[in-house]
Order: structure tokens, then sequence, then C-alpha cells
């Protein structure tokens, strides 16, 4: 019998997708390279790799809810586009500036700043690209691909990294910059789409509306909770990680690296099945265990150093890669099914706001644990112990997921979207 082919989505989310398959390698180059600096070349501390991984989330809640006005009302696939120069340039400073001798903690925390606050642009106009080239039938299947892209990343990233910062050191950085100048072409030789609107209402009024919409339907309210209480627990986890592996388990770069690529592979796999596991499901019953799976296959990391540590990270984080790859594919054609494309900007960086705005204090609190107990426990005992509360924590994300699969149902028998809470706040495209 002959396979078919994968469907087609068009030219538009073709280069979208190969754009960011490029990007979000560059991206894992960035995220594996800073911490690993940090640690080796600038001998940081704990806190201050949270205090460096809190910036990369500390533009959220500061510039969360205008970037949905902004992005409202500018051209989206021109802002995307500036901001992956934007963030090309902040990548480039820091091996500039470690050639020059004048590498700190404090310019890298400005650098990641930056990046991060360019980053909330283009993830608003990243979740308004896709329905904007795609058919709402093929939402799902393209999250998939896009999903499926980033576990390609995360599968290979690591590995490339720890390859490139050995033979680079920190000029591996300049991979991840000339990454964000490719998916700029991509945006550059995309069709036009996303044109900047006319909105009616003031800022105030556009501002407000975003976290009314978010509170106001029970599904988003329900997925706004639980995505707050996994971004409470979660970054601790990931914060610490790096500092359990080189610091508590003695493991190498190129062992932790090659670590995190094979566990990647679950993320891979999750996002190639999740389609399927949803359809049979349902999102929102999808999306809730995987909540819960996601956190619990976490605490595997406690079998180092029983067990040796480098196979233990690889399943651990592969099982943990798999069910967030459900999560993120569930979760955006969820939300995007609940409300109208011309408030989807507005909303979705209210959503961003609330749920991403903790990260920064989760990230900081997990540098501060393992500071703070490293003295009578010793590090080992201190990371795991900061890594175990985390991940219970953000387990509880289960209980508010649980109730949105009746709402789902209850919605698709009635057969409509529910309305936005401020129908005067329309736009009309130029």
């Amino acid at each position: 019998m002959k396979a078919r082919r994968p469907a087609d989505l068009g030219r538009g989310f073709n280069l979208f997708w190969a754009g960011q398959t490029v990007s979000v390698v560059g991206d894992r180059v960035t995220v594996f390279v800073v911490p690993t600096l940090m640690i080796f070349v600038l001998h940081a501390s704990a806190l201050q790799v949270g205090i460096v991984a809190m910036a990369q989330y500390l533009g959220i809640p500061l510039l969360g809810p205008v970037a949905g006005v902004l992005v409202d009302r500018w051209n989206k696939r021109r802002t995307m586009l500036a901001c992956d120069l934007i963030r090309l340039a902040a990548v480039a400073v820091i091996p500039i500036a470690h050639w020059l001798d004048v590498l700190s903690t404090p310019l890298l925390f400005c650098c990641v700043a930056v990046i991060s606050g360019a980053t909330i642009f283009f993830n608003i106009g990243y979740l308004i690209a896709v329905p904007a080239v795609v058919e709402e039938d093929q939402m799902v299947r393209a999250y998939s691909r896009l999903e499926g892209s980033g576990s390609v990343a995360e599968v290979a990233g690591p590995s490339i990294a720890a390859a490139l910062y050995s033979a680079l050191g920190v000029a591996a950085l300049l991979v991840d910059a000339a990454s964000y100048l490719v998916s700029a072409a991509c945006f550059r030789y995309m069709s036009p789409w996303g044109e900047r609107a006319v909105v009616e209402g003031t800022v105030w009024d556009r501002l407000t509306a975003g976290f009314r919409m978010n509170w106001a339907d029970p599904v988003l309210r329900r997925v706004v909770v639980a995505a707050v209480t996994l971004n409470c627990g979660g970054p601790v986890f990931v914060t610490v990680l790096p500092v359990l592996a080189y610091r508590g388990l003695d493991v190498s770069v190129g062992v932790f690296g090659a670590a995190m690529s094979v566990g990647a592979v679950g993320a891979l796999v999750g996002a190639v099945v999740a389609p399927r596991i949803s359809a049979r499901f349902g999102l929102g019953r999808t999306l809730a265990w995987a909540l819960l799976l996601h956190c619990l296959v976490g605490l595997g990391v406690l079998a180092a150093p029983m067990l040796p540590a480098g196979p233990v990270i690889a399943v651990t984080m592969g099982c943990y890669g798999f069910f967030m790859s459900c999560i993120n594919v569930c979760s955006a054609p969820t939300r995007q099914s609940r409300m109208s494309a011309e408030h989807q900007g507005v909303m979705h960086a209210a959503f961003r706001t609330v749920t991403w705005g903790v990260i920064p204090l989760a990230a900081l609190a997990g540098g501060l644990a393992v500071s703070a107990l490293t003295g009578p426990l010793g590090v080992l005992d201190a990371a795991r112990w900061t890594m175990v509360v985390g991940t219970l924590l953000a387990a509880c994300s289960f209980l508010p997921a649980l109730g949105i699969q009746p709402r789902l149902d209850a919605a698709e028998r009635e057969g409509k979207r529910p309305a936005a809470p401020e129908p005067e706040l329309t736009e009309t495209a130029q």
C-alpha cells in the first residue's frame, strides 16, 4: 500500500515553518550555551544563573499587555521580521563582549532581557500567523508540524550546541544569530498577511478587553489557571537542572548535551502522535492528562546518582518532552477556538502576560532555594529537593484543566463560538 503524502498547507505556511525550524534550532544553542558560559567562564553562582534565567521572561509582565495592543495595530509580518533582526543583534553582542573582555552577568542579563522583549512581540504575531495562513480545520496539523520542528530542535540542538561550544566557545552563539537572519528572510518572501488594522476604542479598552476575554470564557479561564499553576513550578525544574547536572552530578558539557538530545526524541514523538491522541480523547482531556504526566515524570531525575546520570537525564527529559509536546499541540487550538480572529492579538497577549508573568519569579525562586539549601544539604540534595517541590506544585495544574473537555463538548453541541465580552471593540482591516 502506497503511503500517503502529508497534506500541503500552502506556500505561506511552508515558508513560516521553514523559518521557524531553523530559528528554533538556533535558539537551543543559546539556551544551552548561556548557562554553560555562566558556570564555566564567569563562574556564576546558582543565584546568578537564576537571575539571568529570570531575565528571559521578565519582559512578559512589563510588555505583554501593551504588546498585544500594538501588534493588533501593526503589520504582523513586518513586526515579526523586525523582532528577528533585534534578536540577532542582541545575541551577537554576547560573543563580541567576550572577545572585548567585558562580558559580565549584568551584560548577559541585559542581552537576554532584550531578546525576551522582542520575543514577546514575536510570539503574539506567531499565534496570529498560523490561523492567518492556514484554514481552521488544518490548525491542529499545522501546530503539530511546528511542534515537531521544536522537538527536532530539542533533539539536535543540545548536541549541536555542545559540539559548537567545544569547538568554538562563545562564538557558537553566532549560529543562533544567523538563524534569526534566515527566519527574517522567510518572512520577507511570504505573501502579505496580517496587515495593520484600524481599531476602535482606546488603548486602555484594548488592554483590559484581553484580560476580560480570558476570564469571562469558562474554557479560557481554566486554561489560564492551569498554565499559571504549571509555570509556578515548571521553571524551577528547568532552571535548576543545569546546576544539578554540572555541579551536583559532575556531568560534563558533552554528556549533558547528548543526554538532552537523546531525551528530546520523546518530544518529537509527542508532536507526531498528539493530533491522533487529541482526536480520540479530545483536546481538553488530552491537555489535562498531559499536564499531570508532564510534571510527574520529571521526578525520574531523582534516580541519579544511584543510576548513571546521563541515561537518567535522557529518559526523564524524553518523557518530560513527550507530554510537553502534547500540551503545546492542544493548548493553542483550544484557545483559538474560543475567540474570533480580530480579538486574538489581545487575547493571546493577556494570556501570555498572566501565565508567563510568573516564570521570572519561579526561575529566581529556584536559584534562591538552591543557594539557601546548599550550605546545610550540599549542592546535590539542594538541587534535588528544589526540583521536587517545583515539580509537585506544577502537577496541580491538572485540577483546573479537568473541566475543559466538558465545556468544549457543550460548545460543539451548540455549534457556536463564544462572543467577545466587548462587541464594540472590532477591527476593520485597511
